[in-house]
C-alpha cells in the first residue's frame, strides 16, 4: 500500500469530529488493505509501531526532527524553529517546508506503508553514540521521497503526537463495518447517524467484535479474525499470559445507590489503596500485569513466590489488589508508598523489603482451560476460595461479607477505613465479567472526594529558584481519542525528593517527552498520569474541554494507569452536574 493512501485517512479523519464519519473513514480503509498490510495500519491508525506491551520508543524529540526537516528541505532550522513557534506543529511546519522545497529529480522512491513502518521501527534501534545523526538521516531519508501530507504524519507519528481522534470504539466499530458480512449500515452523513436494516443484528456483530477485544486487547487479532467472518471471530477465546483491560467500577454517591445499582443482597469487599494486578499463572511460570498492561513480574519477585506456593491450579488467571503495608505495624499504607516499585529495575529485593505487598485476590477469569468471564461473581468467588491457600501478609482473598442493608455496610465501610482502605466496592452476586468496562456489576464507595485521573500534556519552565525545573503542569481529561485541557497544576509537588514527588523528578519524567516548545511552555506526549484532588468542578471557555477545576493539587504520579484510564470529558460533565445536586 502507498503510504499516501493512509495519509489520506488520516487528513480525513482529522478534519471531522463526527465519530460515525470517521467509523467510515476507517472501515473503507480497512477494506482495501491487504493481509500483508493489515498490521501496519492497524497499529498506524493507533499512531503506534509497536504494542502497547512493547516498551521500545522510537526515541525521537523535536530537536531530531528540525535537523531531519532542515536536513530534508534545505531550509536553516532557525526558519524551522520560527515556523514552530507561529504554528505549533512540527508536523504542519513540516507538510508547508517540504512543500516549497525544489525537486531535483523527475523520478523519486515511492513512499509505501512498508517503508514507514519499517523505518519509524528501526529508530528504536538506535542508541549510544552517534545515534542521533543516524535518527536524523533516517528520517530526513522518509521526508525526501514524501509528498509534504505524507511528511506531516511521518513526523508526528515519530514524535507520537498524530492527533486524528481514532478512540478504541471506532476502530472496533471501523473493524465490524468492513469486515462483517450481512447487514447495510445506512450512513446519514448529514446528520451523522447510521440506520441498520437490521438493529438488533449489527449490536450483535459489535458486541462480538467487543467480546473479541475484550478477550485478546489486540485489534490487529480481532481484525483479521474479521476478515475470515464471525464464525472465527466466534472462536476467539481467552489466552493465560496475554494481558487484558480489567474490569473498573464507577462511583456510587451513597450506599443506597450502590445497592440500587448492584441489587440487594450484594458482596461486599474492602477497597484497597494499592494497584491492581492481574496474575497469570501456567505452571510454574507467573506472568503480572498492570492496569496499565504493562508486565512487573521482575519488580514483584515475591508475589510470583506467593502465587507459585499458594495458588492450586495448573494455568489461570486472576485479578488482584497489590495493598501496601507497614512491615511493624501491619497496617495498610497508601499507593504512594509502593507506585515506585512498579518501574524500578534495579535494587529490586530491597525495595521488596522496604515496600513489601500483600496480594488481595478478589476474581478469577480463567482457570485450568475454562474461560470464567461469563460465570456469575457469587460463583467466581466459590472458585477462588478453593484454589486460594491463604498467607497473611503475603496472599489472601479480599475480605467480603454479603448484606442486604446499609446498616451493616456501614459498618463494614468504616472497619475497612479504619484498617487504611480507601472504601468498599460493591458487587452484583450474578454479575459477569466485562474487561474493560465500567458496568453495573461492581461499584466503588469512598467517603472522601476521589482524586481524577488526568494526563499532563504540557507545561512551563519555572523561573527564579525552579529555574530548570518544569512547573504549572496542563493536565487534560479524553474524548475519542483525543486530550481536552483542564486547566494547570502545580500545587502538591515539592522541592526536595525526599519530601515526596519533586519539580525535578517530574521534569526529569516528562523532559524526553517535549514535543514543542514556545518560549518556556511546552507541549509533551500525553503519556504520564497523575491523579489530582480539587474543590469544584467549573464552566470555563478558556479550556478545549470546557471545564476547569478550582484549586487542583498533585495526589500522586498513577505509574500503573495509562492514558486510555483516565476520566473522560463525558463523566467530568457527570461530576460536574452531580456537585451542583448535592
Amino acid at each position: 500500500m502507498k503510504y499516501l493512501e493512509l495519509a489520506s485517512a488520516y487528513k480525513e479523519l482529522e478534519s471531522t469530529s463526527k465519530r460515525l464519519r470517521k467509523t467510515l473513514v476507517i472501515s473503507q480503509l480497512l477494506k482495501k488493505t491487504k493481509e500483508s498490510d493489515l498490521e501496519k495500519v492497524i497499529m498506524l491508525l493507533q499512531g503506534r509501531v509497536f504494542t502497547q506491551q512493547d516498551e521500545r520508543d522510537t526515541g525521537v524529540a523535536a530537536k531530531i526532527v528540525i535537523k531531519a526537516i532542515a536536513t530534508a528541505s534545505g531550509y536553516p532550522t532557525n526558519k524551522i524553529e520560527n515556523e514552530w513557534r507561529k504554528i505549533g506543529d512540527l508536523g504542519e511546519v513540516t507538510e508547508k517546508l517540504i512543500s516549497g522545497k525544489t525537486q531535483n529529480t523527475l523520478f523519486s522512491e515511492e513512499l509505501t506503508l512498508k517503508i514507514v513502518f519499517e523505518s519509524l521501527q528501526k529508530l528504536a534501534t538506535m542508541e549510544g553514540q552517534g545515534s542521533v545523526d543516524q535518527k536524523v538521516k533516517l528520517i530526513a531519508k522518509l521526508l525526501s521521497i514524501a509528498e509534504p501530507l505524507e511528511a506531516k504524519y511521518v513526523i508526528r507519528t515519530a514524535l507520537g503526537e498524530l492527533r486524528v481522534g481514532v478512540a478504541k470504539g471506532t476502530l472496533r466499530d471501523a473493524v465490524a463495518w468492513a469486515y462483517l458480512e450481512g447487514i447495510e449500515i445506512n450512513y446519514d452523513e448529514e446528520k451523522d447517524s447510521i440506520n441498520p436494516d437490521n438493529r438488533d443484528k449489527y449490536n450483535k456483530l459489535i458486541l462480538t467484535v467487543q467480546e473479541a477485544l475484550d478477550k485478546t486487547n489486540d485489534f490487529l487479532t480481532v481484525a483479521k479474525a474479521a476478515k475470515m467472518g464471525l464464525s472465527e471471530l466466534q472462536k476467539i477465546k481467552l489466552k493465560v499470559g496475554t494481558p487484558i483491560s480489567v474490569m473498573l467500577g464507577p462511583k456510587a454517591r451513597t450506599l443506597a445507590e450502590a445497592f440500587k445499582i448492584v441489587g440487594r443482597p450484594a458482596a461486599i469487599e474492602y477497597k484497597y489503596d494499592g494497584f491492581r494486578m492481574l496474575v497469570n499463572k501456567i505452571k510454574d511460570k507467573v506472568i503480572i500485569f498492570t492496569r496499565r498492561l504493562d508486565d512487573v513480574t521482575k519488580q514483584f519477585p515475591e508475589v510470583k513466590d506467593f502465587v507459585i506456593k499458594n495458588v492450586r491450579a495448573e494455568t489461570c488467571m486472576i485479578d488482584c489488589e497489590a495493598a501496601g503495608y507497614d512491615s511493624k505495624t501491619g497496617k495498610y499504607t497508601a499507593f504512594q508508598s509502593i507506585s515506585q516499585r512498579i518501574k524500578r529495575k534495579y535494587d529490586i529485593e530491597k525495595l521488596a523489603k522496604q515496600f513489601p505487598v500483600e496480594l488481595n485476590v478478589f476474581d478469577i477469569l480463567y482457570l485450568n482451560g475454562k474461560d470464567l468471564l461469563n460465570t456469575p461473581f457469587n460463583e467466581r468467588r466459590k472458585i477462588i476460595e478453593k484454589i486460594i491457600n491463604e498467607e497473611d501478609k503475603k496472599i489472601v482473598l479480599a475480605k467480603q461479607i454479603i448484606v442486604d442493608n446499609e446498616e451493616d455496610a456501614k459498618k463494614f465501610f468504616d472497619e475497612s477505613v479504619n484498617l487504611g482502605n480507601e472504601g468498599i466496592m460493591f458487587k452484583k452476586l450474578n454479575g459477569i465479567y466485562k474487561p474493560g468496562s465500567r458496568v453495573g456489576y461492581m461499584v466503588k464507595y469512598k467517603a472522601s472526594m476521589d482524586p481524577l485521573d488526568v494526563v499532563i500534556i504540557g507545561a512551563e519552565w519555572g523561573e527564579g529558584k525552579r529555574s530548570g525545573w518544569l512547573t504549572s503542569f496542563s493536565v487534560a481529561c479524553q474524548s475519542d481519542g483525543d486530550y481536552l485541557e483542564l486547566g494547570k497544576v502545580g500545587t502538591g509537588l515539592k522541592e526536595k525528593r525526599e519530601e515526596g514527588l519533586s519539580f525535578d523528578e517530574m521534569t526529569e519524567i516528562l523532559k524526553p517527552l517535549i514535543t514543542e516548545e514556545k518560549g518556556r511552555e511546552v507541549k509533551v506526549k500525553p503519556n504520564v498520569v497523575v491523579s489530582i484532588l480539587f474543590d469544584e468542578i467549573q464552566k470555563s471557555p478558556s479550556y478545549s474541554s470546557g471545564y476547569a477545576l478550582r484549586f487542583p493539587r498533585f495526589v500522586v504520579l498513577r505509574t500503573d494507569r495509562s492514558p486510555e484510564d483516565i476520566i473522560s470529558v463525558d463523566e467530568l460533565e457527570d461530576l460536574f452536574f452531580e456537585q451542583k445536586k448535592s
